[in-house]
């Protein structure tokens, strides 16, 4: 489904020419949705989204990783039509509103979707690249064998060097970072396998259908520990996420001590945030460091 039938497509193509390689109904119009995302009306009635990503590395991470989600057969993600560098082709998520039941089996999808397992932590899906992105900044994906190990090397500390270089934290502040991470070993809990995690889990990237189900989008999948996709849809908010916890623990329930390890889970997007928009980000990832001790 990657390979384009007529030939290599060019920045130039827009929407139309991007669904017509793709599908097999004809392209009729296409209506902007947000930003680099579109909605394209076929002539059988039916209708694609349509996503101009930013760069080949950025589609191909969106296609394989929805792909990879889809194979769990846990939660639902939009099918993927096709792809090529420039953009996505998938099927759109009926609007809906979220429902309290809805929250219940969003939480057992998840523990369900964290069962499916990966190869490492820090494994990309099947066919994604190494260097993929969180959002609009880039996540590479560098397997490795145990967790705190690998978050401190290949998450938080990329994006502390990041942040000092940028202005945004001091070499003092960034120094406490570094010795949460040095202590992350006796911090994170019992070991648990890698998780196959969504990665970029906000409010934002979990849409309701029409019979409130949850349906996720724009992940940046890989390996990882399945307390990080909680401990982000508790930082940016979930509607009943109480619910979603309450079908996650009946599924599978968590290490004790994992409310504690939440702030732990939370250093990467926060650091994110802080390179990208700035010190609010910075401050509470040092009331993280702070608040362990």
């Amino acid at each position: 489904m990657g390979a384009v039938p007529h030939g290599q497509p060019t920045a130039a193509d827009g929407p139309l020419d991007a669904a017509a390689r793709f599908i097999t109904a004809r392209a009729l119009r296409h209506r902007p949705l947000s930003g680099a995302v579109g909605a394209v009306d076929l002539d059988d009635g039916r209708t694609v989204v349509v996503k101009w990503g930013d760069g080949p590395d950025a589609v191909r991470a969106e296609a394989a990783g929805l792909r990879w989600l889809a194979r769990a057969g846990a939660v639902p993600v939009p099918a993927v039509h096709g792809h090529d560098e420039h953009w996505l082709i998938m099927d759109p998520v009926p609007d809906g509103r979220p429902t309290k039941q809805g929250a219940v089996r969003l939480g057992r999808e998840l523990a369900a979707l964290h069962a499916a397992g990966a190869p490492a932590f820090g494994a990309p899906p099947p066919g994604g690249p190494r260097e993929a992105s969180i959002g609009r900044a880039p996540m590479r994906n560098v397997p490795g064998d145990d967790w705190p190990t690998w978050y401190a090397e290949h998450r938080v500390l990329p994006y502390l060097r990041t942040a000092v270089d940028d202005g945004t934290l001091r070499p003092r502040e960034a120094a406490e970072l570094e010795r949460l991470c040095a202590r992350l070993p006796g911090l994170a809990g019992p070991a648990e396998p890698p998780a196959r995690l969504h990665g970029d889990l906000w409010n934002g990237n979990v849409l309701w259908d029409a019979d409130g189900r949850a349906w996720l989008i724009d992940p940046a999948a890989h390996g990882g520990h399945r307390e990080t996709d909680l401990a982000m849809l508790h930082l940016f908010g979930c509607p009943d996420l109480d619910r979603v916890l309450d079908g996650y623990q009946e599924e599978a329930p968590l290490a004790d001590g994992w409310r504690e390890r939440t702030g732990l889970h939370q250093l990467f997007p926060l650091l994110v945030h802080a390179v990208l928009f700035g010190r609010p980000y910075a401050d509470q990832a040092l009331a993280v460091a702070r608040a362990a001790g």
